[in-house]
């Protein structure tokens, strides 16, 4: 320890005597020492200090050792806790570490067992420290792939965020192409699940017969063909998480099966009578008003409460434009990996071209613009002839003056010019396309005529 910068322990003990000499062992070992008389004082040196390893005795008036180890968990999980106990506590003992202490030592202690027991606790500090940052770096990584700055978006990454510790069931809801796997992925990126599986189940790709099949499995003989015993997705997934998309395409059999799944964790496999448990975390997603569908007998109102723990509602790209231009670049680059093409950026035309359209299909429908276009560019930048048609051409629309009064030329094309700038989302050279003259015409008209643009 004496190469490593000092490691800093909280010595919790009412005996006076027995914590000098804990004091004393563990400075000699090269230890920064800050020693309590009792359980009350450590509450309160947990939540003004950090420490790499907390000895607590466990039998203290007032506050114990176990309410010490619960709040050393809930304020630095990664500290390691030794209690320290007699020997007519040592079930004790063993319910602390069952609670997440690291061991236990029994009183009267010895130095050298003490010495062993907290090189191995900083040991393991260390280690659960290094873990932590690296998964918090992967869940930076996960987070930083949900692209965007505008408030909506940055709404969605905060949350991803804020409920990383926790292991509740998630309900994604948004219109499709909008990116609710992209998060999914993201949440189980971010949680303790990280390391284990991650699996998509699409819910309205399959009959009835094959979700149940591959959900909870099937036993040997369970139906014809059926000539051993298979685990279902459910089932191999343990410790992980389960992305159900499109969970409002489930049918209402299929909802009472997946109900009991989330309610009891345990399946029952097709053609078994046997509960088998299992340890997932259940996140959902959908384009459907779920309460709609509750309202009209189409989904039930209890999975819905089960899986609606934390809800996450993804923007439409309508909702969040200014984020259009950082979405199409990095499309773009993913498009220039693949395609191993020299392609620099967008014309500025192109991107305002871009940046007017509707976009039903949300952000996958940009991404597929970004590839096709991207596989058109014959130069080193994007131009409009490389987008789709259908975005530079003029959309049927009629224009219709509303108000009964004569009104002159000149105010008429002014109400046509805004008609027109309001139908293509402000897209200034779509708008001088539309119009039939040059974005310098169309700005002139703009002041001339002190149009909103």
């Amino acid at each position: 320890m004496q190469d490593q910068a000092p490691l800093a322990v909280l010595v919790v003990d009412d005996e006076s005597i027995a914590r000098q000499m804990l004091t004393r062992i563990l400075t000699r070992d090269g230890w920064q020492v800050t020693a309590v008389a009792g359980g009350a004082q450590a509450l309160a040196a947990l939540k003004s200090g950090t420490f790499d390893v907390v000895l607590t005795d466990l039998v203290m008036d007032e506050v114990d050792g176990l309410q010490v180890l619960e709040a050393s968990r809930q304020l630095s999980p990664t500290t390691q806790v030794v209690v320290m106990t007699g020997h007519a506590s040592v079930d004790t003992a063993i319910a602390a570490m069952k609670g997440g202490a690291f061991h236990y030592v029994q009183k009267p202690v010895r130095p050298d067992e003490v010495r062993l027991l907290m090189r191995q606790a900083a040991d393991k500090r260390r280690l659960s420290s290094r873990v932590e940052h690296l998964e918090t770096q992967l869940c930076k990584g996960a987070i930083a792939r949900i692209i965007g700055k505008t408030e909506p978006i940055e709404a969605v990454r905060k949350l991803v965020a804020r409920i990383r510790q926790s292991d509740s069931n998630v309900l994604i809801t948004g219109e499709s192409g909008t990116g609710k796997e992209l998060v999914a992925r993201a949440i189980h990126e971010c949680s303790r699940r990280v390391g284990q599986a991650f699996v998509a189940f699409n819910c309205g790709a399959f009959t009835d017969e094959l979700v149940a099949n591959e959900l909870f499995g099937h036993e040997k003989d369970a139906f014809t063909g059926a000539t051993t015993a298979r685990k279902g997705l459910l089932e191999v997934s343990d410790g992980g998480t389960v992305f159900f998309d499109e969970v409002g395409d489930m049918s209402l059999a299929m909802q009472s099966k997946l109900l009991r799944a989330v309610q009891e964790r345990e399946i029952i496999r097709v053609g078994g009578t046997r509960p088998v448990a299992i340890d997932l975390r259940i996140i959902a997603a959908t384009n459907k008003d779920l309460k709609k569908l509750i309202s009209v007998g189409a989904f039930r109102e209890d999975l819905f409460f089960r899986l609606n723990v934390i809800p996450i509602r993804m923007p439409s790209l309508a909702e969040r434009r200014d984020d259009i231009p950082l979405l199409a670049e990095h499309f773009l680059a993913q498009a220039r990996s693949r395609m191993g093409k020299h392609l620099t950026g967008f014309s500025a035309d192109a991107l305002e071209v871009l940046a007017g359209y509707r976009y039903p299909g949300n952000v996958r429908e940009l991404e597929n613009i970004v590839e096709r276009a991207a596989s058109m560019a014959a130069g080193e930048r994007i131009e409009t002839d490389d987008l789709p048609p259908d975005m530079t051409q003029l959309e049927l629309r009629t224009f219709r003056y509303e108000g009964e009064d004569m009104r002159s030329l000149d105010e008429l094309e002014a109400q046509y010019i805004r008609w027109v700038l309001d139908r293509v989302g402000n897209n200034k050279s779509r708008a001088a396309q539309i119009l039939g003259i040059d974005r310098v015409s169309l700005y002139r008209k703009l002041r001339r005529r002190e149009i909103a643009g």
